[in-house]
């Protein structure tokens, strides 16, 4: 069983193998080779691991997303943003991060968030001072708060695989997702003000001139009211978060057809065409890691590990740090989905036996997962950012030490001061 379940998947990986042909090749080698149980079960594990109501909001939230990635909404936000910085120090720089959170806060996709930043204000960070390097941190690690504000398509999964509710899940996650975008603002000012590039001369070319806060806010109005429509909505009791996502996607559309006249229908239709592809790749991801779950609870993998934490008489402080240093690790190597699929039914025992709440545990995650995707070697916001901006690696590796240690030390105070996460939480 050692060998199904932790050499295959590894040298899976290490050949190439897409993270769904890993479990599910692991969970099925498994059962087959190694179990005495029908093989059939695959077959049911797999749907089963789909068939949750909860994860019909995930194709919902990515095609409202997905429309709003295509029809300008970045360059509104970006406009509005520095209309209501003004002239301050640092503006562009302060411009990405809060236009990456409210883009996360429109599309819950961090590589959407990436690619519609970096094409909007990449080359005017670099023309203001900021420099090649520290322009390509900046923008690819401000993309990650995308994973930890709501909608977060990442919470609905762990909000399915922990049985937790979604809506908890998403007010719990606005706290943690502004202090990161807080602290990533003061290492900017405090970058920028010990620059010798004082003004930011190309800011005018972003906007194209200034904008007055009145006439920026209504040209944003359309992005601006888009999150709050759909968390209201949740909080006050009249859509689930699933029917949100069916409210955004109509929002979405009518916004971009009929409001700013940037799509036709074609294009709708083509996005929606997309989100499916997207949505197929999720879902297959969850199906295999359900059976991959599965196996490893049979084989008593989690008993095995809550009698390790019991023997080793850990604290929830020092489960906490030592869940950290293996999350942020695994957020190396695999997209936050996987991982939240795989790990939550493996964790979530010790996690409630050790008295710390699952919500909680569940920001902490994400925020783990959050900085994965930007951490070297294999995080996905680097390579969307290549992709999109067509720079080197290397300059994209060097930007994002200090970011990473910003982030990291935010994730310590989200670890630790479970308030942060929880405090909002009683009010839902």
């Amino acid at each position: 069983m050692t060998l199904t379940l932790l050499v295959l998947p590894v040298v899976l990986f290490l050949l190439g193998f897409p993270v769904y042909v890993v479990l599910l090749c692991a969970g099925a080698v498994s059962v087959v080779a190694v179990m005495d149980t029908p093989a059939l079960i695959i077959h049911q594990r797999m749907y089963g691991g789909v068939e949750n109501y909860a994860l019909l909001a995930i194709p919902f939230f990515i095609f409202a997303g997905e429309l709003m990635h295509r029809c300008g909404v970045s360059q509104r936000l970006v406009i509005w943003i520095l209309a209501v910085l003004g002239r301050v120090r640092g503006s562009l720089g302060l411009a990405t991060i809060f236009s990456s959170t409210l883009m996360g806060a429109v599309s819950g996709s961090s590589p959407a968030t990436v690619a519609a930043t970096g094409k909007t204000l990449y080359g005017d960070l670099v023309k203001s001072g900021y420099g090649r390097p520290f322009s390509l941190g900046l923008i690819t690690s401000s993309g990650a708060v995308a994973v930890v504000i709501p909608p977060s398509i990442a919470m609905i999964l762990y909000g399915a695989s922990a049985e937790q509710s979604v809506p908890k899940l998403f007010i719990a996650g606005v706290l943690p997702g502004l202090l990161i975008s807080a602290a990533m603002a003061l290492y900017v000012v405090l970058w920028k003000a010990s620059r010798t590039h004082r003004r930011e001369e190309a800011r005018d070319t972003v906007t194209g001139g200034e904008w007055p806060l009145g006439a920026a806010t209504v040209h944003a109005s359309g992005a601006l009211l888009m999150p709050l429509v759909v968390l209201s909505g949740i909080y006050l009791g009249y859509f689930s978060p699933t029917e949100a996502g069916g409210v955004a996607c109509l929002y979405a559309a009518l916004l971009a057809r009929l409001v700013y006249r940037t799509l036709s229908w074609r294009e709708i239709l083509d996005a929606a065409a997309d989100s499916a592809l997207l949505t197929a790749q999720i879902l297959v991801i969850v199906a295999s890691a359900a059976v991959f779950s599965w196996v490893l609870t049979v084989a008593g993998l989690p008993q095995a590990l809550f009698q390790w934490v019991a023997d080793s008489q850990f604290t929830a402080v020092t489960f906490l740090l030592v869940t950290n240093a293996i999350l942020l690790l695994l957020g190396c190597f695999i997209d936050p989905s996987s991982a939240i699929l795989v790990l939550t039914p493996i964790l979530l025992p010790m996690v409630v036996a050790l008295g710390i709440d699952p919500i909680h545990f569940g920001i902490v995650m994400t925020v783990n997962l959050s900085i994965g995707m930007f951490t070297p070697p294999f995080g996905l916001n680097i390579f969307v950012a290549q992709s999109v901006l067509g720079v080197d690696l290397a300059d994209v590796y060097r930007g994002l030490v200090g970011f990473f240690l910003v982030q990291t030390g935010a994730l310590l105070v989200i670890t630790y001061v479970p308030s942060l996460s929880l405090w909002l939480v009683q009010f839902v």
